[in-house]
């Protein structure tokens, strides 16, 4: 009796039975190895940047290369503490608020906060011609709305005034 003929006929049935659970770890392996992030570097605000690709890079010491055709990203998104401080007496009867700014890096971002227990939000935009300068506007599902003028110092820290429908004023500051 042939040695080769007596192996393939006992492990056959075993390879045939247990083909398709070798075809899914085979097509996961496959699906898995596709994509590398690797660090490209650390922001201003201490947050690390990273690059996808579907090529494998290889850290070296110092600057990181970027493959070829694999374009990062604008910097990140930046979330932002605000907190409004009273600056008359209308406002002094709420105290310090506080919210959220999302600075998208592009000009605009999100602005949300809680007045008298009502959820405003709007947005954020850079004025034309002027970078550092801004208005935001933020409206609450009861009517209440507030509109603030302010001028950044960085990206990440900024100052102004806002005014509320109820004629509440308040001193706007921006991060930390």
């Amino acid at each position: 009796m042939d040695t080769n003929t007596s192996v393939n006929r006992s492990i056959g049935p075993r390879l045939h039975k247990n083909a398709p659970l070798l075809a899914s770890a085979i097509a996961c392996s496959a699906l898995l190895s596709g994509c590398y992030v690797m660090p490209i570097g650390t922001g201003p605000d201490g947050q690390e940047h990273y690059v996808y690709s579907t090529l494998p890079v290889v850290p070296t010491q110092g600057r990181v290369a970027v493959p070829a055709g694999v374009v990062p990203g604008g910097p990140a998104p930046a979330v932002l503490n605000v907190r409004l401080y009273p600056g008359n007496d209308l406002a002094n009867q709420t105290g310090v608020l506080t919210g959220q700014v999302t600075n998208m890096m592009s000009g605009k971002g999100r602005f949300q906060f809680t007045y008298q227990g009502e959820s405003l939000v709007g947005e954020a935009t850079r004025v034309s011609g002027d970078e550092r300068r801004g208005v935001a506007s933020a409206y609450g599902a009861r009517g209440t709305f507030a509109r603030c003028d302010y001028q950044m110092s960085t990206p990440y820290q900024g100052a102004g005034t806002c005014t509320f429908s109820n004629g509440a004023s308040y001193q706007l500051h921006i991060g930390s």
